[in-house]
């Protein structure tokens, strides 16, 4: 079997969108606006957080009024124990005075050359199965060769740089029209993003949500999936292709200890067929196009 770098796709990766506003004199923020943001997000109250923190509960009152400055130590702590992302904790620390500490870099930067290879080989590996690697809007990085797949059919506009998966199953011009349970499989992805959102309070994930939600839901598909508790271990994917309707179950795979930003923002999706027609029938289509 040839194996042929993963396709890496220019312009994916997004840059850094901040949550909160300037105020009206176009000054950034102070730290205390953005811990308590992120309390609150995190719903918990001064005491938890102090608590957990192993701080007073006076003192970080002070730090969220801005009658104490917090240390850089004091910064990171607290944005780990509220579960910050890596690009909100570096706004963190620049709110507070200090320098950025997590990197963002290109996935092409030498430094990820063994993140890069790692992200190759997974997705290279995992065929004759669909994989590919998206940044954190959903924009595709990466991908294998048989995601081509199940592209067939979809509009040219949205297989242009940045392509954004979400959009692209979709929209009534990309691959919805070809997903057997549409419905099903779009309120699975609703979920997902809703649950996106509240850990990383993006607003362009946000916005997104709003997009895709308008999109039209054919009459087939909206009494495709009943409401209620779900049947089987977890939600297929079942896609209509000139050779048949394939049925996949998905897994999401991260980097376990990432330093640098794009690198914990970067998530692989992994599909597996969920019965033998779908085994065989992606077998015979990596053999058919190693003979062509």
């Amino acid at each position: 079997m040839e194996h042929r770098p993963a396709r890496l796709y220019d312009g994916a990766m997004n840059a850094s969108t901040p949550y909160l506003g300037s105020s009206s004199r176009g000054t950034a923020p102070p730290f205390g606006d953005h811990l308590r943001h992120w309390r609150q997000r995190r719903r918990l109250s001064q005491l938890e957080l102090a608590h957990e923190a192993d701080i007073s509960t006076r003192h970080l009152s002070f730090v969220e009024t801005g009658r104490s400055l917090p240390s850089r130590e004091m910064v990171l702590r607290l944005s780990a124990r509220l579960d910050i992302p890596l690009r909100e904790r570096n706004a963190l620390l620049v709110a507070a005075g200090y320098a950025p500490m997590y990197r963002e870099r290109p996935l092409g930067d030498p430094a990820l050359d063994a993140a890069r290879q790692a992200v190759e080989l997974l997705l290279t590996s995992h065929e004759p199965y669909p994989a590919l690697a998206l940044d954190r809007h959903w924009n595709l990085i990466a991908a294998n060769r048989m995601l081509a797949s199940l592209l067939a059919g979809a509009d040219a506009s949205l297989l242009q740089a940045p392509v954004n998966v979400l959009r692209l199953s979709l929209h009534p011009l990309g691959i919805a029209g070809n997903i057997v349970n549409l419905a099903q499989w779009r309120s699975h992805l609703f979920e997902r993003l809703r649950q996106q959102i509240g850990a990383t309070a993006d607003p362009l994930l946000a916005a997104l949500l709003a997009e895709l939600m308008t999109y039209p839901v054919p009459d087939a598909a909206a009494g495709s999936a009943p409401e209620g508790e779900p049947a089987g271990i977890v939600v297929p994917f079942k896609f209509r292709t000139a050779i048949g309707v394939l049925s996949f179950i998905s897994t999401t795979t991260i980097f376990g200890s990432p330093v640098d930003v794009t690198l914990q923002e970067l998530a692989l999706e992994t599909f597996f067929p969920a019965d033998q027609f779908t085994r065989q029938a992606l077998l015979a289509l990596l053999a058919s196009s190693q003979g062509a």
